[in-house]
């Protein structure tokens, strides 16, 4: 019977890895182990009585032959993109001017004339792509109910997965594609030797495709556990995407560090000898391998994680036992990870409190009982603290918060717990 449930919870919906995902080599040294968590995006009614929950293993490997990092598990797409799929890129400001940026730069490095086409895979709202749509035709593919705000948007959408056959359909009826995005998603998407095959046949001789990442440097560098879960396969270094790219005939021809989701790598790739290799990549190279992401690198990262857990879990726990209230301040994917890594349940927090708008608002955290509720309560009825679980903007977040009116102390998790 507990087998049976396990086949039920698990293993239907999941595949093991026992190879690299780019190159195939069996020579992968495990990292971090985070447990057992929760598809970020299956979230439960709050107020309703709990139903079973599925969890997944989380633990993040590393590969000896191209440096990437990955997860161990690969869970079902439809599990972890339903077509209620929660998030919306376009109610986070810092996406919001990222992508603009990123259009200004492209038309600066590259130019785009009116009838180019710019393809987006996993487009969502249409975020990225309202800032293309006056310079040529956009298109963009998601499988998510969500791109129905960008149709709405003036923005074609192709509702379905990435791959062969939305490329053909693409080829078809749209021609080739003169830029191709996949931000934030290109370590989403499982069969990635097929994902850059389709993308490949997709550009245009000429064509750029962009891609932005978690970058693994700053994740370690920052201690930034939170953004393992099983939407991310991989974390890319430089050196491992450009294997991947190389695979292919592709080649990196510009690379840019930037400040989203806590620190991740801009990109831009094309077939190899079309375009001029800027100077920008060879500085990023070296970079990064200055840093040194190796096993003394590697082993660091897993001690100070544990540190972290211990030291946040000492800090609530002095702070409860003062009698003093907590609530949680956003509800990003990240933070399913942290809570559910570190232990913390609705004995530590009250509540969490996300932005007006946002799809998560009436359901529990997953993996909790911790309710999601509008920002404002944090205004009618303030605790003494506010955890952070958007660490990573704290800065951005802390004036804002205290200019509306919140007079309590902030609890900052990573990459050390401190009270702001």
């Amino acid at each position: 019977m507990i087998d049976d449930k396990k086949n039920v919870l698990g293993k239907r919906n999941s595949t093991e890895v026992t190879a690299c995902q780019i190159c195939d080599s069996s020579e992968l040294d495990s990292v971090l182990f985070l447990g057992f968590l929760p598809p970020v995006n299956l979230m439960q009614k709050a107020g309703q009585a709990l139903s079973e929950q599925p969890a997944y293993p989380a633990e993040l490997l590393h590969c000896k032959r191209c440096g990437l990092a990955q997860l161990g598990l690969v869970v079902s797409a439809s599990v972890l993109f339903p077509a209620e799929y929660p998030y919306t890129s376009s109610t986070t400001r810092i996406l919001r001017e990222n992508f603009a940026e990123l259009s200004e730069e492209v038309r600066a490095l590259y130019g785009l004339a009116p009838n180019d086409l710019v393809v987006d895979i996993g487009s969502n709202d249409g975020n990225l792509l309202s800032n293309f749509k006056d310079h040529a035709r956009v298109l963009g593919i998601t499988p998510e109910d969500i791109g129905k705000l960008a149709v709405a948007r003036g923005i074609p959408t192709l509702f379905t997965y990435f791959g062969k056959a939305a490329v053909e359909e693409v080829l078809k009826t749209q021609g080739k594609a003169k830029l191709v995005t996949a931000t934030n998603v290109f370590a989403h998407i499982d069969q990635v030797h097929e994902v850059v095959r389709s993308i490949n046949d997709l550009l245009a001789d000429d064509g750029i495709f962009v891609s932005e990442s978690h970058y693994l440097m700053p994740l370690l560098e920052t201690l930034q556990y939170d953004t393992i879960y099983h939407e991310h396969l991989r974390y890319y270094s430089l050196e491992s995407l450009s294997y991947l790219l190389g695979m292919h005939g592709l080649e990196i021809v510009h690379a840019k560090a930037i400040p989203t989701h806590g620190g991740s790598i801009r990109v831009y790739a094309a077939k190899k000898g079309s375009r001029q290799v800027l100077p920008s990549v060879a500085a990023a190279f070296e970079k990064e391998k200055s840093f040194g992401i190796g096993a003394e690198r590697l082993a660091e990262f897993r001690q100070k994680v544990l540190k972290s857990k211990l030291d946040l879990l000492s800090l609530l726990r002095g702070i409860k036992a003062e009698g003093k209230r907590v609530d949680a301040i956003s509800a990003p994917s990240r933070a399913s990870t942290l809570v559910n890594y570190v232990g913390i349940d609705d004995a530590m927090i009250d509540r969490v409190l996300e932005i007006e708008g946002s799809y998560k608002i009436g359901n529990y955290l997953p993996g909790t009982r911790v309710p999601i509720v509008g920002e404002q309560a944090l205004f009618q009825d303030p605790p003494d603290y506010a955890l952070l679980l958007s660490w990573h903007i704290a800065e951005e977040l802390m004036p804002k918060l205290r200019q509306k009116g919140f007079g309590g102390k902030f609890i900052v998790p990573l990459p050390e717990p401190r009270i702001a």
